[in-house]
């Protein structure tokens, strides 16, 4: 696979990007956008070993920001007109059922993709957005929509189906999508090359955590069951997501509280998880509340990592036989204690971690369990722009191999 590849991935007010050469496995460029619609803007450009270059500037609107990137580029390097661009990827939240790999966008791939709005209304119209932007300003280069959820659509039906209603399914999309997918796809192959062992041969956990979190168990590179679910509300505790939680909440809080399903829905998405247990969503903050005695914060800290250990064992239950257990995500790659406390009292389930291994800190992939630990425990940063990037390229060069097929004209 070789090539350039722009990687954009828009938010409610923010626009990421950066320059991946995928052949070499590095980026040459990336940068931030922020506070787009709001009176002050930012946009920081980066490169390898150069200080970044940091503009304050209003970003009334993402086309704005984009422009604004696109002048760093300029001002900074490297000039887009010479990188030898193949294509701009866009990461798109929800794919739904409709889209199970990556895609070209055109009109259709579009309407589709604001449609999905439904279930996933912060995310999908900004990244629609930022696609239509994006052609504007690049009609020349295809743009590929590549998706969150994509990395699950392998699940099966035992794993993805919720027993309710089936009209809901059928009517209103209602089950398992899973997301982070392009993380678990990049982490769960890297695991497999750290083992040296084909990706087929291997199964895994993975465990991405950051303010965001979610665990998947992936059987020979597919994923056979996620913890988020229709949204990524579900599963782990996270930054300031509660994950799991007894539905009758909502009904209950209405009944006794007054509070209406919205209210329900915001506060378990914004101000529940560790913010709400700890009073912060910062696990740095934590720790330094624990260590000046915190008993909410120990309590919040203890909450995270029992429900991170609860679905390992179910995941190890799931595969059958398990190779490695990834740790990935801000959390996942720095934290020591949160790896050790989430998988303490799994001995017996071939789990050992190497005290010193845990504690050190190195960059790259890296062992941390003992040599005698019959499943590996790692620890995988990941890079989700280099896997979209990827993936973006490998289905460009799939269309190029059918178009030079016989009769494919």
């Amino acid at each position: 696979m070789t090539g350039r590849v722009l990687v954009v991935n828009c938010g409610s007010s923010s626009l990421k990007y950066r320059l991946v050469d995928v052949a070499a496995g590095e980026a040459l460029a990336w940068g931030l956008a922020e506070r787009v619609g709001q009176p002050s803007g930012r946009l920081t450009h980066s490169r390898p070993g150069r200080p970044p270059d940091v503009v304050e500037q209003p970003l009334p609107d993402h086309a704005e920001a984009l422009a604004a990137a696109l002048a760093a580029f300029q001002r900074r390097g490297p000039a887009l007109a010479d990188a030898g661009l193949v294509a701009v990827a866009h990461r798109v939240v929800h794919g739904g059922d409709r889209f199970s790999a990556p895609v070209l966008v055109d009109d259709a791939v579009l309407r589709a993709i604001r449609e999905l709005a439904t279930l996933a209304p912060l995310h999908n119209p900004v990244n629609a957005v930022g696609i239509e932007v994006a052609r504007r300003t690049f009609p020349g280069l295809p743009h590929v929509a590549v998706f969150d959820t994509a990395f699950h659509a392998t699940l099966p039906p035992s794993a993805y189906t919720y027993a309710v209603p089936p009209q809901w399914a059928h009517d209103h999309g209602v089950r398992r999508y899973g997301f982070h997918g392009t993380s678990h796809a990049f982490v769960s192959r890297a695991a497999a090359e750290f083992l040296g062992r084909p990706v087929a041969e291997v199964n895994s956990v993975v465990l991405h955590l950051g303010n965001g979190a979610s665990a998947t168990a992936v059987a020979g590179g597919r994923s056979v069951d996620t913890s988020m679910g229709m949204t990524p509300l579900e599963g782990l505790v996270m930054g300031t997501r509660s994950g799991d939680v007894d539905p009758a909440v909502v009904a209950h809080l209405h009944r006794v509280a007054g509070l209406g399903p919205e209210e329900v829905d915001r506060a378990l998405n914004s101000s529940s998880g560790m913010l709400a247990l700890a009073g912060s969503n910062d696990l740095r903050e934590v720790h330094r509340r624990i260590a000046d005695g915190d008993d909410a914060a120990a309590l919040a800290l203890e909450v995270f990592c029992h429900r991170l250990r609860k679905y390992v064992g179910a995941y190890l239950a799931v595969l059958g036989r398990t190779d490695a257990i990834a740790f990935t995500g801000g959390i996942g790659e720095n934290d020591p204690v949160v790896r050790a406390r989430s998988l303490a009292g799994l001995e017996r389930l071939g789990i050992r971690l190497d005290e010193e291994r845990n504690a050190a800190r190195e960059p790259g992939a890296r062992r941390v369990s003992a040599d005698d630990s019959p499943v590996a425990v790692l620890v995988v940063p990941t890079d989700e722009e280099l896997e979209m990037a990827r993936q973006t390229v490998a289905l460009l060069d799939g269309h190029q191999r059918d178009e030079g097929r016989p009769g494919s004209q």
